[in-house]
């Protein structure tokens, strides 16, 4: 992170995201913001910068207000951002002058003159210029005009807790520390210099460091004894903190802060200590004598130490997610009422739930987030497709394992689990599908991916359990596990690091089959995608488009194009793209005899497209192919989950309408 304090040397930010306040305790609904920022930073490519000001703005506006009391110091606000991982923060000098400026002003000087924002990240009540008159109208006016986003977060994302700075204050002048340190998602904290005090603690046996803090509105906690941690330089210890004035030992003495740091014997007098106050331990008592007082730090130690101990066990569970389940959303309120307490119900406590969301019109995201506050949001800034969102909103997403989900797609048990574990045990498994089954007719298999994707000759894709237009009931009949060839992009769990490995979902297609495309090239990479059919989900499909709409039908003939062309080795595609075109050329003939002239007519606009994109696609079918060897793990096993006949032929001459009625030469070598 690079720190400015001089706002005439900034760097000519060509595009950046950023967000402003004073982020006083950068408390947890602080960190909403930041997260957004460093999110839209991260798809977009540009910096991520936070503007906050010094001294804070109340201490200029009114000057002879005394009662401000501050969480954190500018210093201890600086240590905060830095571990927040944002690029740049700048702090700037607030003065008479700059409180002076008026709404246009500040917009046009500051806010665009130096930042040239991309994007604007603003919390749901910010206000700017001269007596706070500017607002997010103003604000996006502006927006509209030089061209850059505005992103509003709303107060129930930043305030479903009711986080705020009054409120960690009065909690921590409450002694509530637990309480202000959730709220603040960070323990509360303070830097102090070790001076020379009356080393009474040294003779009692418990050697202490008196401390000075020199910044005059910071918030200090009130008397009494806390467990704590001590950071001196780039060692970490645990310890006990006394805030008060001795009763014990002084009928009037003077309020001191001492720490005593367990099992710590070094000079540190001049030094700077970090205290991170974990808990109130006891208020501060007046003892009988030097002797009970002994005693008494002897039980504080103690119950310093279990309080410690517990935090630490606390630290290393919290947010230990194995899985991620990624929702992608566009408009879902049609489904996400319906289908999403399947998936809250049935997620396991290692998986955490996000929702990408591509810039939807609708209410879904304000419902998920007043619904389901435990559901971690992704926003992106426009709708770039399955292939494009999923790309973008994976960038923020850590987990080890990605479980691809649809918003209309349903969870009657935890299949994440078994899913998770078998390809912790398979190296070679790259990918898992479950069965997917019909929402509305749960005794067959469901369109979009049945029991496991397969690919012709032709290279047309197939489902085991549906051929076509040619559902076939669940029957048992195919609850064996077997590799395929693709998974279902409406229902899998892949492995992170390949996922990225392998370059994401390619954008070109929008749409449609990029999962295959995905698949392809694992495959090429030596690795298996399984079907489970032990696991099981149901899709309502058809959710985004239905299953015979003309522009899901040009979706489907383009990008199927877009796969083999990508995919298929130069000596297979010498005879494919001819086959291929009397191939489509006899579906845009059947569509027209069935009197579907509008679907006949996008086959059409489908293979103009193609060509239209032929040096984009060769382009992407070299810096695919660069990335697949470099991930190489075995030989390729493309052969794998292939049907060596036409399936076309086999559909409606030979009159084979299922996977089980296939002439399967491979079928052997595909069981798994």
């Amino acid at each position: 992170m690079k720190v400015h304090r001089n706002i005439s040397e900034l760097p000519a930010f060509k595009k950046s995201v950023l967000t402003i306040g004073s982020f006083d305790g950068l408390h947890l609904g602080h960190k909403k913001i930041l997260e957004r920022i460093k999110g839209y930073a991260r798809q977009y490519k540009a910096p991520s910068v936070v503007v906050t000001f010094h001294p804070h703005p109340r201490e200029i506006i009114y000057p002879s207000d005394h009662s401000l009391e501050l969480i954190t110091s500018l210093r201890e606000k600086i240590i905060l951002f830095e571990k927040s991982g944002i690029d740049h923060l700048v702090i700037v000098p607030f003065t008479v002058e700059f409180a002076q400026l008026n709404p246009r002003e500040y917009l046009e000087k500051f806010l665009i003159g130096k930042f040239n924002p991309y994007c604007v990240v603003i919390g749901y009540d910010h206000r700017f210029g001269l007596n706070r008159g500017g607002d997010i109208h103003l604000l996006k006016e502006y927006s509209q005009k030089h061209n850059f986003s505005v992103v509003q977060i709303p107060k129930q994302e930043c305030d479903h807790i009711s986080i705020s700075s009054t409120k960690i204050r009065k909690a921590i002048k409450n002694k509530n520390i637990d309480v202000a340190n959730k709220l603040l998602g960070h323990p509360y904290f303070f830097i102090g210099r070790v001076i020379h005090g009356r080393k009474i603690g040294q003779k009692l046996g418990f050697p202490t460091a008196n401390l000075r803090v020199k910044e005059s509105k910071k918030l200090l906690p009130p008397k009494g004894i806390y467990a704590v941690m001590i950071y001196h330089g780039q060692d970490k210890y645990k310890g006990m903190m006394y805030v008060g004035s001795r009763p014990t030992l002084e009928e009037a003495g003077e309020m001191s802060i001492e720490v005593h740091i367990f099992d710590f014997n070094q000079y540190i007098y001049g030094d700077r200590l970090l205290i991170e106050i974990i808990d109130y331990l006891r208020e501060d008592s007046k003892f009988e004598n030097v002797e009970d007082l002994r005693e008494g730090l002897k039980s504080d130690k103690l119950n310093a130490l279990a309080t410690l101990a517990d935090y630490s066990e606390k630290q290393q569970h919290r947010d230990t997610y194995k899985g991620a389940i990624a929702l992608l959303n566009y408009n879902g309120m049609k489904h996400l009422p319906e289908f999403l307490p399947t998936v809250i119900k049935h997620t396991p406590d290692n998986c955490k739930i996000y929702l990408i969301d591509n810039n939807s019109s609708d209410d879904s995201v304000k419902w998920t987030r007043e619904k389901y506050p435990q559901i971690e949001i992704i926003e992106l800034l426009e709708n770039t497709g399955y292939a494009g969102g999923y790309n973008l909103g994976l960038q923020l997403v850590n987990e080890k394992y990605l479980a691809l989900v649809n918003t209309d797609v349903a969870f009657d048990s935890n299949w994440l689990t078994p899913a998770m574990d078998f390809l912790d045990k398979n190296e070679e498994v790259a990918c898992v599908q479950p069965k997917l089954l019909c929402y509305k007719k749960k005794e067959e298999f469901e369109f979009a991916g049945a029991c496991g994707g397969f690919m012709d000759i032709l290279s047309y894709p197939f489902c085991r359990g549906r051929i076509f237009d040619t559902v076939e009931k669940d029957e048992g009949q195919y609850d064996e596990p077997m590799e395929i060839f693709w998974a279902s992009g409406a229902a899998c769990v892949i492995k992170k690091e390949l996922f990225e490995k392998v370059g994401g979902f390619d954008k070109m297609f929008f749409a449609h089959m990029e999962e295959i495309d995905l698949c392809w090239r694992l495959k090429k990479a030596g690795y298996k995608l399984m079907c489970l059919p032990q696991l099981r989900v149901y899709h309502l499909g058809g959710g985004t488009l239905s299953y015979d709409h003309p522009r899901k039908t040009y979706l489907n003939f383009r990008n199927n194009l877009f796969t083999l062309l990508k995919n298929e080795s130069k000596r297979r595609l010498v005879w494919l793209l001819p086959s291929r075109y009397f191939m489509d050329l006899a579906a845009s003939f059947h569509f027209f005899l069935l009197g579907k002239f509008s679907l006949s007519l996008m086959v059409w606009k489908a293979h103009f497209d193609v060509l239209k994109n032929l040096p984009q696609l060769t382009l992407s079918r070299r810096q695919y192919n660069k990335k697949v060897s470099e991930m190489k793990f075995r030989s390729s096993r493309t052969r794998f989950g292939r049907y060596y006949l036409p399936i076309v032929w086999q559909y409606f001459f030979a009159n084979k309408k299922k996977f089980s009625e296939l002439n399967w030469k491979q079928y052997e070598a595909t069981k798994y």
